[in-house]
């Protein structure tokens, strides 16, 4: 009776054990790591983060404090240290995460990337607009707007980043079959609202003919919004064409007011949810499909109150 009892109580223990192990192979932690703190990306983590409590896993919002390629590699290095299960980043400058995130996929964590890609770093696939594509219908929508000719000018944001470069070879794509359409200028700003606004009024006072911009990140709408608004530049307002990323507050209210004329709208709280659901279907064994468009929407003022994200 002795030995069965203890057979009894040893069968229990190791039942515990298994249930504990099973418990542990279930709990996954997801990070997702933008480029910056801008709003943009406050859309991503709400997708990623409904994402996450949906599939029930942990999840960690793990925000740069500034757009260097290091920052992120630094980010990179600390993730992996803390063993996560699988890692979404949006680039700031895709040949410096290279080296990262190959050794994040060498120690068995699922990596995807977002928004902006790192093509050449051996993720498993890209998630986000397909941003040359998207710069083509920008540059075919200012084309339009000119009548085919003027001078205008293109504000970024980071000079490095992959998804912007991509977007300004669309405009120049499209805009190669317009010679009259001279493009002037290229500024970066480093996503910073504060020097967007001060490369936009440096702009416009070195071209008193300029006839469009084309704000290829999040802050040029705003900015030059803010900036046509100035008492200095009031005369420009319908005479320059403006085409902007992105339908933030200040971007949407750039379009009500005719400072801006129209808005490339991305699909960021997709683009969230769907890297959250990548990765973990990759961690629970499911192979990775190809890279996925989330698409892009032209918004201006006659859709404004009806367009969908």
């Amino acid at each position: 009776m002795r030995n069965f009892i203890k057979t009894a109580r040893a069968a229990m223990v190791g039942m515990a054990m298994l249930a504990g192990t099973a418990a542990v192979a279930q709990e996954i932690t997801i990070a997702v790591v933008p480029k910056v703190a801008v709003p943009f990306f406050d859309d991503c983590n709400a997708g990623a983060k409904a994402a996450a409590e949906a599939l029930g896993v942990n999840y960690q919002w793990v925000v740069p404090q500034n757009t260097q390629g290091a920052t992120q590699v630094k980010i990179m290095e600390d993730l992996i240290a803390r063993h996560v299960d699988g890692i979404a980043i949006s680039v700031n400058e895709p040949k410096s995460v290279e080296g990262v995130i190959k050794q994040a996929m060498d120690a068995g964590i699922k990596v995807v990337t977002f928004d902006s890609d790192s093509a050449n770093s051996g993720r498993s696939l890209y998630i986000g607009t397909i941003n040359k594509q998207a710069g083509v219908t920008m540059g075919n929508s200012m084309a339009e707007r000119l009548g085919g000719k003027g001078k205008v000018a293109i504000i970024t944001g980071q000079l490095g980043a992959s998804n912007l470069n991509e977007r300004i070879d669309g405009v120049k794509e499209a805009l190669a079959a317009y010679p009259d359409i001279e493009i002037v200028a290229i500024e970066g700003t480093e996503d910073d609202l504060a020097k967007a606004v001060s490369v936009t009024e440096a702009i416009l006072r070195g071209n008193p003919d300029l006839a469009g911009i084309f704000g290829m990140s999040q802050v040029g709408g705003p900015a030059v919004a803010k900036v046509l608004a100035e008492q200095e530049f009031a005369d420009r307002k319908g005479k320059v064409a403006v085409f902007a990323f992105d339908d933030l507050p200040d971007t949407i209210q750039g379009v009500k007011d005719g400072y801006i004329d129209g808005i490339m709208v991305q699909r960021p709280v997709t683009m969230g949810k769907l890297a959250v659901e990548q990765l973990v279907a990759q961690i629970k064994g499911e192979a990775p499909g190809g890279d996925i468009d989330t698409g892009v929407t032209v918004v201006n003022a006659d859709n404004l109150d009806s367009y969908t994200k």
